[in-house]
């Protein structure tokens, strides 16, 4: 339990103390007029009140990504703690804030024309693809994700939550930022911390009166604890698998929405920063709540290569059973009910805005000016035809290279972010380095991994060679270009 109340209150430190000197370090400035205002249209730019814009920063960045990633980074034991915790804070959190920053300094632009103007045509190019390829993927699978599970609750045909789904993503897509999205999210922001809350408060009662352990972070536990070691590698594995939690690109989409609706820079830092704090937290409670609930990494290994008995059958634990165990054991029906909200409405509240930032990039890409709905209306029909055609084929296939993508984007994200301060004339080391490393973790993951997983599945020693080259060589060019 050291550990786990450690963690929880390095992430609250770093909000105030590391999340500070980036806030002063980037220049937030109180009297700049904002996009909300500068550009306001009543459809995407509008100031929001700030507590409003946190929960739907919130919960565009969370949706499942802090508890699914964190269950699943379990079964590397112990070492999942260092990552979230040191990810959120010095690079999640900074990824997140300089995304939120640059969007608000570029009138509310997105990330590929951000990316054009600090590193040129080219990379903006290939921002694009990569960052309309992962929004179509994320949208995608939290279309087919919560039909086949609510499906499965209600006995209803899948193709009827289809298009039940597919609809509310066309209207919140569509309407005003604040019609559906701003009156619907604080409630589901709600629901998905008072889950947290509740299991973490469980987690810690069952500690102190001995229902549980929470196994903790020595020598002898960092360790890769994965029951398929030879194919999970510790490095660079945990690092693409714990994305939300401690740093991923999807984020980057995001930020740029609230950028648009944010009254003043001064709140900059609790809505961008802040909220990637907060999901840090959840990762926290859900990576020690799974270990701790199966007895250790070893259990939870086991249940999720051997299975558990459920209901007289034998079932493998995946992520989604995971999280309905716990909450059902730890907080009774009220937590089935929880489980139910979060498993299955909150990836909604990730797709939606998913859809919404797709649309805005290709208008962006063809300068479309969003406020007619019938210019938006166009943009939607094709995105939403192409997902819809997703939904009908295998996308596991596809899916399997979403976790290297997403942290692809995270990459090009804070080597923006460097190119940024040196624009500035400024040290760029507190972007470079977690950019470097990140570039580490892609080249080697890539070559690394199996090729189910979207890698070469090549020697480690290739994977680790050519990451370290191709990391320490970015960082040298950046130096370069800092001192030119």
């Amino acid at each position: 339990m050291i550990t786990f109340l450690i963690s929880i209150l390095l992430l609250i430190a770093g909000y105030f103390v590391y999340g500070k000197i980036v806030e002063r370090f980037i220049g937030v400035d109180p009297l700049r007029k904002t996009p909300a205002y500068d550009r306001k249209d009543g459809i995407d730019y509008m100031p929001m009140p700030t507590w409003k814009v946190f929960v739907i920063q919130f919960l565009n960045i969370a949706g499942l990504g802090p508890i699914f990633g964190a269950v699943m980074g379990a079964a590397y034991g112990p070492a999942a703690y260092l990552w979230i915790v040191l990810g959120c804070i010095f690079m999640g959190a900074v990824h997140d804030f300089f995304a939120g920053m640059m969007s608000i300094e570029s009138s509310g632009a997105n990330m590929p024309d951000i990316t054009g103007k600090y590193l040129g045509k080219t990379m903006k190019g290939v921002m694009s693809v990569v960052v309309s390829f992962l929004l179509l993927a994320v949208g995608v699978s939290f279309v087919t994700g919560p039909s086949d599970l609510i499906a499965s609750l209600t006995g209803v045909d899948k193709e009827v939550w289809l298009y039940v789904i597919f609809a509310y993503y066309l209207l919140a897509t569509l309407l005003p930022i604040d019609k559906i999205i701003g009156n619907i999210y604080p409630y589901m922001g709600a629901a998905l911390l008072f889950m947290a809350l509740g299991v973490g408060i469980m987690l810690v009662v069952g500690a102190l009166n001995g229902t549980h352990q929470m196994i903790e972070l020595t020598p002898s536990t960092l360790k890769n604890w994965h029951f398929a070691p030879e194919s999970n590698i510790l490095v660079p594995m945990l690092f693409i698998v714990v994305s939300c939690g401690a740093i991923s690109g999807f984020h980057s989409t995001q930020s740029p929405l609230m950028a648009r609706c944010l009254k003043n820079e001064k709140y900059a830092r609790p809505v961008f920063y802040g909220a990637m704090i907060a999901e840090g937290v959840v990762a926290m409670i859900w990576a020690t709540a799974a270990m701790a609930y199966f007895g250790g990494p070893e259990g939870l290994n086991a249940a999720m290569s051997e299975g558990v008995m459920i209901d007289g059958v034998l079932t493998k634990v995946t992520p989604a059973i995971a999280v309905d165990m716990i909450c059902r054991s730890w907080l009774g029906k009220v937590g089935a009910v929880i489980a139910v909200i979060g498993v299955v409405v909150c990836p909604i509240t990730s797709g939606d805005t998913a859809f919404r930032s797709l649309r805005l990039t290709v208008a962006e890409f063809f300068k479309s000016d969003q406020k007619p709905i019938f210019r938006r209306f166009i943009i939607c029909i094709p995105i939403f035809a192409l997902a819809y055609f997703c939904c009908r084929m295998d996308f596991s296939t596809v899916w399997n290279y979403v976790g290297i993508g997403n942290q692809l984007l995270a990459t090009i994200v804070l080597w923006t972010s460097t190119a940024y301060l040196i624009s500035r004339r400024k040290p760029h080391w507190m972007c470079s380095v977690p950019a470097a490393f990140l570039s580490f973790v892609c080249v080697s993951y890539f070559l690394m991994a199996p090729y189910k997983a979207g890698g070469l599945h090549l020697n480690p020693v290739a994977g680790y060679v050519a990451g370290t080259v191709i990391a320490v060589g970015l960082l040298l060019l950046s130096v370069y270009k800092s001192r030119k």
